[in-house]
């Protein structure tokens, strides 16, 4: 096991033990896939007809419909600790977790009861009114409904079992018997008790079971009668009401010590049959009425995983339902007797359907190309290989490992019935769907063998060929053309084949590394470039179609995975001091460095678009490297070491492997919706601190998250919002297109272009409607009517108002434009920002006419405040080729004006300062233009 991150440890207790929450700003948790079930017994409820499972995967339980096996519902919230029971009851799930009880209706929590003991729920069972749940500690709690509630949620009383003379050994079985009213019996490993949980009393104790130690109890279909389990494989039938052993000893195992049966169920569909699963992972079929073994079903699950936690026919039907620690819930039928005239022969039960995972972590996965990018390949630790669907968890297979059939139609040896019998865990995988369909299209690489194997993925079974190393070293790593044709297999001597696939022979072998390992082989779209890395520090680049060795790059470090990128002919490898090295195909050259990981890197994959990098390593990260900035630009600290990451072909999805949990946690990636920021991220003060994906998808997200919630993206993104100006100390231009620079310096060249060469030419023919123009059309219609009298005493009236308003002493207010009122403003308050800022902001054309329309009567203040404002801009350093523009358009229209004046001492202090800073100003640009093109020089010389 992986030693827990020191960093995170410091982390956590500087929070008081507990994490804080914390997001990443591209990766956000989306759900886990490939769990089934765990070793908690499963509960069956019915809805009429209709049967239903609940299974526990952790902290979450899922719903199946028992007609098809498909999944139903997924509980919407994760409980704050492991599930411990289940049970259904008809719409309601109830599930225990530490002392708690979550009661459920379709997957959402509605109520939950709290039992006051330090112990954990162990089994519950629900009957009429009442809620009976037991704790490790030996306390029985009654729940009890109240009126208005469809579940009992009042605590009606607490059986003390724990200083209970009469009651002693650990609980491990609790039932309600047919027509027991109130009566409970509740089963420790030292005897069995009924007790009346209204009176509260103890009815009856049985003490026939000195020299066994139960383990489970079942109800049988006859009144009265129960069915006893014990750790040594033997089952008791007992009479509750005579309080006696009914019949002898149902023995399961041949010794003494069997194996612990851990369940019991009785057929009820008219055939006296009963079941016994036991720990060993077998089941164990017992017809009744003949006192006989009629089947045994060896390795229905793993033993290894704790076998057979629960078995249980379906009531009135001969179909069984099991589910085991090795996370697989599987359905057997009996079917019907074929001979009427003998029936002491039944057919052993037959594997109806069946739901399942990786019993262990996984260890490497791929997915198939852009054509199934729903499909995913995984290899775990317990040697199985597995074909996921992301869309449908019912379309999930396991490949199977039998042996094709020989050439001549017969069976090969070596029928693959337990992980002894199974191929050796599989180390890394490589596919391609060109050839699908024709032959094999999926090769692995296994753990100490000689060669690597074929699969099909359209027959999901074990291929024809095995491909072995050329210098009969183990198999380190393999490779698949993107045609599908050919298939090349690394060596841990160095040796390097190239095989075809459809006829299983070798075509061409390279010997670049020698004696050392090859851990990474990689082919291009084109089959043109060939790479190959080991642990001597060596990449090798060869022609593939010419069969020619091209060059080779030295590392300083042995590289231990390599990850090619075929768009963009990169190569990723990830090195021994911790490092990841991107190189150039192309030009055989390191154009990237990239540092962080602070233990070994377990995994790299590129994004489908070959900008990003995602790594994770020893050190409990998972990191985003941008390729253009050459920095980690996103990280999360995870709850526990990932071993492998792959980005799916549309990069919508992230998968990662862990060192604990049987599922493969798939992320979604916020950046498809919304632009992700480039800056680099400090060590661990920024890295996103989150919960890894669950089956419930409690705190993770959807696969549209950030799509519409735009407080998010503000926040998270991190975009850089541009300043108007970097430093004081820099000449800023300003951010308006050049075209406007080029119009102010050029706009009398403009004008005169665009002056019409000829004059408009008056219609000849005009009709009489357009011969008169402007204001001529009202006067000459006066005069018409009226005469010139008319216009004449208008003229009078009008000026002996104004006389009349003059003579009153009242000022006549004149028309003062925008630009003219802001520059007096902005003189009187000594402050020219605003003015400048709407100075820039102005179009061309207006700038010219303001400028020309500046006062130029003496005092000539306007004239004075406007270089003034000038100065102050030029002192900014921003906008500085704005400015430069339209101190030359004001020299151009008024610079007779200034030479007239030039007695104005104000006026010629404020030419003086323009000068003076722009001489400054140039100088020093000049300076640092000539600097840094000699350093330019000198480097590239």
């Amino acid at each position: 096991m992986v030693e827990p991150n020191d960093k995170r440890r410091k982390i956590e207790e500087s929070n008081g033990g507990t994490i804080k929450v914390k997001g990443s700003k591209i990766f956000n948790p989306f759900r886990v896939l490939g769990n089934v079930t765990d070793s908690t017994p499963f509960s069956i409820g019915n809805l009429g007809s209709t049967f239903y499972a609940v299974t526990s995967i952790g902290k979450s339980f899922q719903i199946y419909d028992l007609n098809t096996l498909h999944l139903l519902f997924v509980s919407q919230t994760q409980t704050p600790s492991k599930i411990t029971c289940l049970n259904a009851h008809f719409h309601y799930v109830y599930a225990a977790y530490s002392n708690k009880i979550g009661i459920y209706k379709r997957g959402r929590l509605e109520h939950t009861l709290t039992c006051e003991t330090q112990g954990n729920i162990s089994h519950m069972i629900v009957f009429g009114e009442y809620l009976i749940a037991t704790c490790t500690l030996g306390n029985i709690f009654v729940f009890r409904k109240i009126e208005g509630m469809k579940y009992p949620t009042e605590l009606y009383t607490v059986i003390k079992v724990v200083k209970n003379v009469d009651i002693n050994g650990e609980i491990v079985g609790l039932i309600h018997p047919p027509t027991y009213l109130n009566k409970i019996v509740v089963v420790t490993t030292s005897g069995l008790f009924i007790i009346n949980v209204r009176s509260r009393k103890l009815l009856f104790k049985s003490d026939n079971f000195q020299n066994e130690s139960l383990s489970c109890i079942e109800s049988a279909p006859v009144l009265d009668v129960v069915a006893l389990g014990t750790t040594k494989g033997n089952i008791f039938l007992y009479n509750l009401k005579k309080g006696k052993i009914l019949g002898d000893v149902i023995k399961t195992s041949g010794s003494e010590n069997g194996d612990k049966i851990t369940s019991i169920s009785f057929r009820s569909d008219g055939t006296p049959h009963l079941v016994a699963s036991l720990n060993s992972g077998d089941l164990y079929f017992y017809d009744l009425n003949k006192k006989a073994r009629v089947h045994i079903l060896r390795s229905a699950h793993k033993e290894s995983y704790g076998g057979v936690s629960k078995a249980q026919f379906l009531n009135g039907q001969p179909i069984l339902l099991t589910n085991g620690g090795d996370n697989h819930l599987k359905e057997f039928v009996f079917d019907p007797n074929l001979s009427t005239s003998n029936s002491s022969i039944i057919a052993p039960p037959r594997h109806l359907r069946s739901r399942g995972g990786h019993s262990a972590p996984p260890i490497a996965i791929n997915f198939p190309d852009e054509d199934k990018t729903h499909y995913l390949l995984s290899a775990s630790r317990d040697r199985s290989f597995w074909s996921f669907s992301l869309r449908k968890d019912a379309q999930a297979q396991e490949m199977s490992q039998r042996l094709p059939k020989t050439k001549d139609g017969k069976r090969q040896a070596g029928q693959v019935s337990s992980i002894k019998e199974k191929f050796p865990e599989i180390l890394s995988i490589a596919s391609s769907n060109s050839r699908e369909g024709e032959w094999e299209n999926i090769v692995t690489c296994h753990k100490d063998e000689p060669f690597a194997r074929t699969w099909n993925s359209t027959t999901k079974k074990v291929g024809r060929h095995n491909l072995p190393t050329v210098d009969h070293g183990i198999c380190k790593s393999i490779c698949i053309s993107q045609c599908g044709n050919f298939a090349l297999v690394g060596s841990s001597f160095g040796g390097i084949g190239s095989y075809n696939l459809q006829s299983g022979l070798l075509r061409k072998k390279y010997m670049l590394h020698k004696n050392t390992s090859v851990t990474g082989l990689a082919i291009d779209g084109m089959n043109r470039k060939m790479v190959s890395c080991g642990l001597d520090g060596i990449i090798g680049f060869y022609d593939f179609s010419k069969s020619k060795y091209v060059g080779k790059l030295q590392l300083n470090s042995p590289i231990t995975q390599m990850i090619y990128h075929k768009s963009s002919d990169l190569i990723a490898c990830a090195l021994d001091d911790l490092s990841i090295v991107v190189v150039d195909v192309t030009t055989q050259k390191i154009v990237r460095v990239l540092y962080g990981h602070t233990n070994r890197v377990s995994g790299l994959d590129f994004s489908p678009d070959g900008r990003w990098i995602v790594s994770v390593s020893l050190d409990s990260t998972l990191r985003t490297w941008d390729l253009p900035t050459g920095g980690c630009i996103d990280g999360i600290i995870l709850p526990t070491v990932a071993t492998n990451v792959k980005f799916s072909p549309l990069g919508d999805l992230l998968a990662t492997t862990h060192v604990s949990g049987n599922g493969i946690s798939l992320w979604t990636n916020k950046s498809q919706f919304k632009p992700i920021s480039t800056r680099h991220i400090e060590e661990e003060e920024e890295f996103a601190n989150i919960l890894l994906p669950n089956a419930s998808g409690d705190g993770g997200a959807t696969l549209l998250d950030g799509a519409f919630d735009e407080e998010e993206i503000e926040l998270n993104t991190g975009s850089y919002l541009s300043v108007d100006q970097i430093d004081k100390n820099l000449i800023t231009l300003s951010l308006k297109s050049r075209d406007k620079f080029n119009t102010l310096l050029y706009l009398d060249n403009i004008k005169q272009r665009n002056k019409p060469k000829e004059a408009v030419k008056k219609p000849e023919k005009a009709p009489f409607f357009l011969q008169l123009q402007g204001e001529q059309v009202g006067d000459r219609a006066i005069v018409a009517e009226n005469g010139t009298k008319e216009l004449e005493k208008d003229e009078e009236i009008n000026e002996s108002r104004l006389l009349k308003l003059s003579n009153d002493g009242i000022k006549l207010q004149t028309f003062e434009s925008e630009f003219t009122k802001r520059l007096r403003e902005s003189s009187d308050l000594n402050d020219y920002s605003e003015f400048i800022n709407y100075l820039v902001n102005l179009p061309p054309s207006k700038l010219d006419l303001e400028i020309r329309s500046l006062n130029t009567i003496p005092p000539l203040n306007e004239i004075t405040n406007f270089l003034r404002s000038l100065n102050f801009a030029l002192s900014t350093k921003c906008n500085f080729e704005i400015i430069q523009s339209l101190f030359t358009m004001f020299l151009r229209n008024h610079g007779d004006i200034i030479h007239q004046n030039e007695n104005e001492v104000e006026l010629n202090e404020q030419i003086n300062q323009y000068l003076q800073l722009n001489k400054s100003m140039n100088n020093n640009l000049d300076e640092l233009t000539k600097y840094c093109s000699s350093i330019i020089s000198l480097i590239g010389k």
